[in-house]
């Protein structure tokens, strides 16, 4: 039986200054997500042979495709800013690693950290699925020293016509509205995220805010993984776009009021941010 969801991506390991190693990637809190909305929900990754997917990924069935390493990150910040790192698996995740029907799951997530996730997933995905897409991970470069650079999205002629939403924060493109516009010319649906402010939805083409919550702000981890997750949901199963925008920015705003996976969403958030959305209606 074909998944709910799928999410299709490179976990990572985060790489803190004082030693620590944990797990972190889209895959890790958009599955998680999903799980409280669905009752199938499967990832596709790439990771060593040592890490624990059964650990991190509780009740969801993972497709691990063997690398060498697992794909890390790790951020230094300074007077000047931040300054990432990465040290990337080498693993292209394709249409090949997992099964044909389990491509065929009502939302395909594809969540890429570092270039590391096939256009082939959108372009050859049956008419049926729900195609989402977070492509922070298609606009990023690294140096042999590891450092991260934005780079411009090659696949975006590929996949923005055949994605059923596409979301990105405006910092993943350094607040280039110019460029935003220009994917949503291209795209069914460009939800830009905008933090405690809510997002900027491209319907057709045609801008509309739709503001956030306002929440005390403990831990923003995993935020945008888990709007993109919900918004992604409702959508698919028909919500109108401007309650599902609404819907998921009152999940993502009450994530933050709790540390890392606390964050995820609780029946609580769920009918209080159901209560929101249909107030649009």
């Amino acid at each position: 039986m074909s998944p709910d969801y799928l999410a299709i991506g490179h976990v990572t390991e985060d790489v803190w200054r004082d030693g620590r190693i944990t797990p972190g990637g889209t895959v890790i809190y958009s599955s998680l997500a999903a799980r409280i909305f669905a009752s199938r929900v499967s990832v596709l990754t790439a990771t060593a042979e040592t890490f624990d997917t059964a650990r991190v990924f509780p009740d969801v069935q993972v497709y691990r495709v063997p690398s060498p390493v697992t794909t890390q990150f790790e951020n230094i910040y300074t007077p000047q800013g931040r300054t990432q790192l990465t040290r990337p698996s080498p693993v292209v995740l394709e249409p090949r690693h997992v099964p044909s029907d389990v491509r065929s799951a009502a939302v395909v997530h594809l969540a890429p950290v570092c270039d590391e996730v096939s256009a082939a997933f959108a372009t050859e995905a049956e008419p049926h699925v729900f195609i989402g897409v977070t492509p922070q991970g298609w606009l990023r470069r690294w140096d042999a020293s590891g450092r991260v650079w934005p780079r411009p999205w090659d696949a975006a002629d590929l996949v923005l016509p055949r994605a059923n939403a596409v979301v990105a924060s405006v910092h993943d493109v350094a607040g280039d509205w110019e460029l935003l516009r220009s994917w949503a010319a291209r795209t069914r649906l460009l939800v830009v995220t905008l933090g405690k402010e809510g997002c900027r939805v491209f319907i057709a083409g045609q801008p509309h805010e739709v503001p956030a919550p306002h929440v005390e702000e403990v831990d923003p981890t995993g935020a945008g993984d888990m709007f993109a997750t919900t918004l992604f949901i409702a959508l698919q199963r028909g919500t109108p776009v401007l309650d599902a925008c609404a819907f998921a920015n009152c999940i993502a705003a009450h994530s933050v009021t709790r540390p890392q996976l606390e964050g995820l969403p609780t029946p609580e958030d769920i009918e209080r941010c159901s209560t929101i959305a249909k107030r649009r209606s």
